[in-house]
């Protein structure tokens, strides 16, 4: 099913096809209302995006005595190590629950117990049983399928296979996108309103859990264009990634321990807390496996009960590489997962141009701090996306002093949290046609793979002033290796990750101290002095 192309002008451009802008774009395009045209981009399918990837499931308190808002805040301010904005996840807390019985009406299938009421599983950081699967581990293909037959029932137009090269900003406000469609040739999208819902940048890494697509597209055309985004050091790695040369690596959900499964090493010994946060877990298992000299660890489920009915989607996935769950121990080891930042927005998903609006990853609104809580993610695209839809057709204006972006504007945020200014260089790109003698065509696959071994040795689980400078230098060398020409969509999500990989390191290599997902080994405390957002604005000195 697919809805006629168009090329805008749009009344709102969405970037992106996961939770968190097709549940904006399914409520600006309600077929009920006379609500604004809408185009859907995306580079990819409307149902290739990381959200029907996500396994975990949704975090909301959705009922029980002995669950309440009030404690989920307090997990997720613990998870965030300091840096979340307590307004912020007060919002996520409370209007969850709401978005969740939405997905429900919408035909969303969450499990059931036998008596009809939501299956709730404990996650890695949860002090409740609260957060809702569908089919086991299979939560973002079916969150995904419930979005994508709406927003194909309702937008003006989708827009497959466009890649966004970089914003339209014209008299201090962006009105659109630079885009490659599918048959070539740069194109003008046209919008009054751009959402920037383009997901995290987990292929930064040469081991992830994230689809190949997700290269940091959003927050990179952000930094371009001199957009604020903070918090990009955080980089969430997920501590029980299957072991496996299978890429994005599968996930061996959280839910999992949430059940009794546990945390092995090398010697078959447990070591650490199974449902301690994820930035504890990774750690614990990076210091581990270098201790005993091994490339991965274990998880035991072999004491779960009926583990093929509760995880059909995770028994399928070991049983086509040979593994058991009833009688194997699982292979494992950290991925990159989340990007805790990105752009700066405030509580309604404005950014600091005006017209342009971020959801999702891709923004940074405050919610997770220095690391996400486990199955945050997809409840911060639904509640964040239906805040955005209500709050852009009435705003004309720049962002309100809220949230994350509280520190931007200038103001002494609620919690006490600071702000500094990283500065950072643009990596502009130029049409190919533009170099008519611009010699050898760079090898991208191959810059791809070197930028990924980079950070992935320099900037991964644990840093070092010595590893981050070395990756910074590495960086450096792929940028000028690849030079400013957009001849593809390779070469273009190669110079987002090269953009969002120097702004990471400016970022790591400035924060002396561990917090949450970023750990300095010569600094293994947290510094209160580093309550602080890092703000990285291209073209701003620091």
């Amino acid at each position: 099913m697919s809805t006629a192309t168009r090329t805008g002008p749009f009344n709102v451009l969405v970037l992106g096809s996961g939770v968190a802008g097709l549940s904006a774009a399914v409520r600006l395009a309600d077929p009920t209302q006379a609500g604004p045209s809408l185009g859907v981009l995306t580079k990819g399918v409307l149902s290739q995006s990381a959200t029907r990837w996500a396994q975990g499931g949704v975090a909301a308190v959705l009922g029980g005595d002995e669950d309440s808002t009030d404690l989920h805040l307090a997990d997720t301010l613990a998870a965030g190590a300091g840096l979340c904005d307590e307004e912020a996840v007060r919002i996520l807390v409370d209007e969850g629950p709401g978005r969740v019985h939405e997905l429900i009406t919408l035909g969303v299938e969450f499990d059931r117990e036998a008596s009809g009421l939501l299956a709730l599983a404990r996650e890695g950081g949860h002090s409740r049983p609260r957060v809702v699967h569908a089919g086991g581990a299979a939560t973002g293909a079916e969150v995904e399928r419930a979005l994508v037959d709406a927003t194909y029932r309702s937008a003006s137009a989708v827009l497959e296979g466009w890649f966004a090269l970089d914003l339209i900003v014209e008299n201090g406000r962006c009105c659109g996108v630079t885009a490659l469609p599918p048959g070539g040739g740069i194109v003008e999208v046209r919008a009054d309103h751009v959402v920037l819902a383009t997901g995290g940048a987990g292929q930064l890494f040469s081991v992830t859990t994230n689809p190949p697509e997700s290269t940091g597209d959003g927050v990179a055309m952000a930094l371009r264009a001199g957009v604020p985004t903070a918090d990009v050091e955080f980089v969430q790695f997920h501590p029980t990634a299957l072991h496996h040369p299978a890429m994005p690596r599968p996930l061996l959900s959280e839910a999992l321990r949430g059940h009794g499964a546990l945390l092995r090493d090398a010697d078959g010994e447990r070591f650490v807390e199974e449902l301690a946060p994820r930035d504890v877990v990774s750690r614990a298992m990076a210091a581990r496996m270098v201790e005993q000299g091994t490339d991965h660890l274990w998880l035991d489920a072999t004491g779960l009960e009926r583990f093929q009915q509760r995880f059909p989607t995770i028994a399928m996935s070991l049983t086509s590489i040979g593994l058991d769950p009833e009688k194997d121990w699982l292979p494992i080891a950290p991925a990159a997962h989340h990007l805790s930042g990105g752009v700066v927005t405030d509580l309604w998903g404005a950014t600091a141009l005006p017209g342009l609006w971020a959801v999702g990853e891709v923004a940074c609104t405050g919610v997770h701090g220095a690391n996400r809580l486990a199955s945050n993610s997809l409840l911060e695209g639904m509640v964040f996306g239906a805040r955005l839809a209500e709050r852009i057709g009435s705003s004309s204006g720049g962002p309100e002093h809220s949230g994350a972006m509280r520190a931007v504007l200038g103001d002494v945020p609620l919690d006490g949290i600071g702000c500094s200014t990283v500065a950072g260089s643009p990596l502009a790109w130029s049409p190919e046609s533009d170099h008519p003698d611009h010699g050898a065509t760079p090898d991208v696959p191959k810059l791809r793979d070197s930028l990924q071994r980079t950070m992935t040795s320099g900037a991964g689980v644990v840093r070092s002033a010595q590893s981050l400078d070395a990756a910074a230098r590495g960086v450096a060398e792929l940028a000028a290796s690849l030079g400013d020409r957009v001849a593809s969509v390779e070469a273009g999500e190669l110079g987002n990750l090269l953009q969002l990989a120097d702004a990471l390191l400016s970022a790591a290599r400035v924060r002396t101290e561990s917090r949450g997902a970023h750990s300095r080994e010569e600094y293994p405390a947290a510094d209160p002095t580093w309550r602080m957002r890092l703000v990285h604005q291209v073209g701003r000195d620091g």
